[in-house]
């Protein structure tokens, strides 16, 4: 498909800088399975889910994954020291990380950059600033030491327009956040609080987690014009015994698999073995999910706001219809919907 099917227009003024409060406080547009809208709050989500519906979160926590460093001034040609915007976006090993680096043009290989006491070796240099990074330290000692010196990795659509601070900090983490290794959150879990996990378990709605580690890919812009020429950044997942357990039991009893966010979808189609049945494990994927692909375990979607010509737009697009999610879209910014983020969620049924 082209690229250009996926564009819209969205107005600065429909960007969330910052997310609702409380957090449930946030408007949830209702897609329904003939393509019907209603204008909902995330509070009003028990009453829109089905006793026995499966919830699948994602548990990932995010790691203070945005480093400003410095490269110091070369001997040879290359002036005085640089200042580095860095972004952390899969690990490679104990020592090694693959991040984003701007300016890209001012690193090379063999250069060492100082992030304070934290020291690391440009080890490797692709296309766009996509360095791999090799540290001083390791392991444990790694991680404490990017604890103590990087930021919440706000995606850039915020933080080109505001700082990042202490607020961000609690904002950017999910209540089910458990396992640290993702550099951006998965965002329609952002939503939820103590009080509707409450009230969906009085609804007899159940819930199981997964994990996830999001990449900074996931911001990357598609590039190509034709979706067959996008290639995908990797992102590691695993779905425990237990939560391959519950997702397969729902399937077999008829009952809805409905994955809060595409990071929790992308999961579950990716450890897919069969249709209606997952395989408990781990792996690497780079799952690209645009219209014409076939759902093996998710019947629905909640979701937050996409940017235009995004993978994760496409990805709605192939649920829901590209042309249900074009006539969403147009409401949602007629309507003021926030989008990103974040933003306001979207409960999206597969089509019938």
């Amino acid at each position: 498909m082209q690229v250009s099917d996926f564009d819209f227009e969205l107005p600065e003024a429909n960007i969330a800088l910052r997310p609702a409060r409380p957090r449930d406080a946030a408007r949830l547009l209702h897609v329904a399975a003939d393509g019907a809208l209603g204008d909902k709050g995330v509070l009003d989500l028990p009453d829109l889910l089905q006793p026995g519906d499966l919830m699948v979160f994602n548990d990932t926590k995010v790691i203070p994954a945005a480093l400003e460093g410095v490269r110091a001034a070369r001997a040879e040609g290359g002036g005085g020291d640089v200042t580095l915007e860095v972004n952390l976006h899969k690990r490679e090993a104990a020592d090694q990380w693959r991040a984003f680096i701007r300016p890209a043009k001012r690193i090379r290989v063999e250069d060492e950059v100082r992030f304070g006491r934290l020291v690391a070796t440009v080890s490797e240099k692709g296309e766009g600033g996509d360095t791999v990074l090799t540290f001083a330290l390791s392991g444990t000692e790694l991680d404490a030491a990017i604890a103590e010196t990087g930021a919440p990795p706000l995606p850039p659509y915020i933080a080109r327009k505001r700082g990042v601070d202490e607020q961000d900090v609690v904002d950017y983490q999910t209540l089910f956040a458990r396992e640290a290794g993702s550099v951006a959150a998965p965002t329609a879990g952002l939503h939820f609080t103590e009080r509707l996990m409450d009230a969906l378990r009085t609804r007899g709605v159940e819930m199981c987690q997964v994990t996830l580690h999001v990449g900074a890919g996931t911001f990357l812009p598609v590039k190509s014009d034709d979706t067959d020429d996008h290639a995908m950044h990797s992102e590691w997942c695993t779905i425990s015994a237990t939560a391959a357990e519950a997702i397969n039991t729902a399937k077999v009893q008829g009952r809805r698999v409905i994955p809060v966010g595409t990071t929790a979808l992308r999961t579950l189609e990716s450890l897919a073995v069969a249709k209606g049945r997952v395989a408990a494990g781990s792996r690497d994927t780079d799952i690209f999910i645009t219209p014409g692909y076939e759902f093996k375990i998710i019947d629905a979607l909640m979701t937050n706001f996409h940017l235009p010509k995004s993978t994760l737009f496409m990805l709605v697009s192939a649920l829901s219809g590209l042309d249900v999610m074009q006539r969403a879209y147009a409401h949602a910014i007629a309507q003021g919907y926030r989008f990103y983020s974040y933003g306001d969620a979207c409960l999206l049924e597969g089509q019938r």
